[in-house]
């Protein structure tokens, strides 16, 4: 009986993956991505300022900075594919590019079928108010305090859901509602707090870090309320190796101050961040 024998060039994954008994998907990715000098990373670039594209096209914000690190690290090109946010996860598990560059919020379901790297952002909603206005105290935050008073949120969003949910629980307790000025835009919830016609702007940190970065010694952030949800990164289940890649350079600018700088300029907000069990049961 003859012994098969492969050439040196050629590893038992290569070969098996020619006989079309490895997928793509479970071959070593990092070592791919270090042999071809190219990490393609997948992204829906309309998430500002996360990830967008400025006026020349090129994809930049808070997120593209931490990653093109990434890819120094590993001495190797950024590849950007741009595509639909609904397809990213699908084309990640298809195999058809390296890793995800788009801000995912981390919950159970996704991490069924992906990997998520350690957490570089946070969703949370969050009062603004105006900076001479002491009522609402940072640090005391709570829905009572809320208590009528007048809140500008932007329509049809979860910001005024929840806020709607608040006063549920405001008339479950005998207490004056929120009144709500519900609006078209972001920029309309910041005109109606500095017109007084609103007494704080309820949505996202993030987008409440914009509208500071507008007006810094006019408004201040009163705190957050409701859930929050940790934003990540993803890469296949069995790319654990690449992953550690991405986590570890996103542990490292953590460590050095580093990724607080960019939270400030591109955020206009800083969260401290998990570096472990932050993963939600369900």
């Amino acid at each position: 009986m003859k012994t098969l024998r492969f050439p040196c060039a050629l590893t038992l994954s290569a070969v098996l993956l020619g006989l079309g008994l490895l997928s793509s998907a479970s071959a070593d990715t990092l070592d791919d991505v270090e042999a071809k000098g190219k990490l393609v990373v997948a992204i829906d670039p309309t998430f500002a300022p996360y990830e967008y594209t400025d006026e020349s096209g090129k994809i930049v914000g808070y997120t593209p900075e931490i990653m093109q690190r990434v890819a120094a690290k590993l001495g190797v090109e950024l590849d950007y594919q741009k595509m639909a946010f609904s397809g990213i996860i699908p084309a990640l598990i298809a195999g058809s590019v390296d890793a995800e560059g788009s801000s995912l919020n981390v919950t159970a379901e996704r991490a069924a079928k992906v990997l998520f790297t350690v957490p570089f952002g946070k969703s949370v909603n969050a009062v603004l108010t105006r900076a001479d206005d002491s009522r609402l105290k940072a640090g005391q935050l709570s829905i009572e305090s809320l208590s009528g008073l007048t809140g500008a949120v932007k329509s049809t969003t979860a910001p005024e859901q929840l806020l709607k949910q608040f006063n549920s629980e405001l008339k479950a307790k005998n207490l004056a509602p929120i009144k709500l000025i519900s609006v078209d835009s972001v920029d309309q919830t910041l005109a109606a707090l500095m017109t007084r016609r609103a007494d704080f702007v309820f949505d996202d940190i993030t987008v409440l870090g914009g509208l500071a970065k507008q007006l810094p010694d006019k408004v201040r952030q009163a705190g957050e309320l409701g859930d929050s949800q940790w934003i990540a990164w993803a890469t296949r289940k069995n790319d654990e190796r690449l992953n550690q890649v991405i986590s570890d350079e996103i542990l490292a600018l953590k460590q050095s101050g580093e990724l607080k700088t960019l939270q400030q300029r591109y955020l206009g907000v800083t969260f401290d961040l998990p570096s472990s069990d932050f993963i939600p049961s369900k």
